[in-house]
């Protein structure tokens, strides 16, 4: 198997490259998320402290529709904003997600990547150097170049994590 990062039909070449760098870390995430029980998804560790995988993928989601609507240069709509929660809860943590379905977290992920692929089919290199706002309270600049390349980056960042939990879990099924 050879791999690569192709750039898209109907995009410019970089936003092409960035996006389907996007797209492969969402095959990544659903191979190394496969045949996960729901025990597993919502496994939070040894300690029961950290974030289990149905929070790393909600989140995922819900900081990714957010670029999404950045790239656009639009907010993101209230139904939306309901639909996928926010990004943190009161305590400053990933919100609680518990009992949602690999299969439901999955697929909803995938719509959002799919926004993504038609927001970026609109743009063209020249606009990948666009300033837009982000950050818990909008603190802080970045060009769009480096917001697609963030969703990538991110998703690869939990994705050890997820990685972590299995291992974990399998440690702890061991010793039970």
């Amino acid at each position: 198997m050879l791999y690569d990062l192709q750039g898209e039909a109907n995009m410019s070449p970089i936003v092409g490259l960035l996006y389907s760098a996007v797209k492969e870390n969402s095959r990544r995430l659903q191979s190394i998320t496969e045949g996960m029980s729901q025990e597993e998804v919502d496994y939070k560790g040894p300690d029961a402290n950290a974030n289990s995988t149905a929070q790393l993928i909600q989140h995922l989601m819900v900081v990714d529709v957010h670029w999404v609507y950045r790239i656009k240069g639009q907010p993101l709509p209230p139904s939306l904003k309901e639909q996928y929660g926010p990004m943190i809860d009161g305590n400053g943590r990933l919100p609680m997600v518990q009992g949602v379905s690999l299969n439901a977290l999955i697929f909803t992920y995938a719509r959002v990547v799919d926004m993504l692929r038609d927001s970026c089919r609109s743009l063209t290199d020249s606009d990948l150097e666009r300033g837009v706002a982000f950050g818990h309270e909008n603190e802080k600049q970045a060009t769009i170049r480096w917001g697609i390349w963030h969703m990538a980056d991110h998703s690869r960042y939990h994705q050890a994590q997820i990685n972590q939990l299995r291992k974990w879990y399998r440690e702890h099924a061991l010793t039970e």
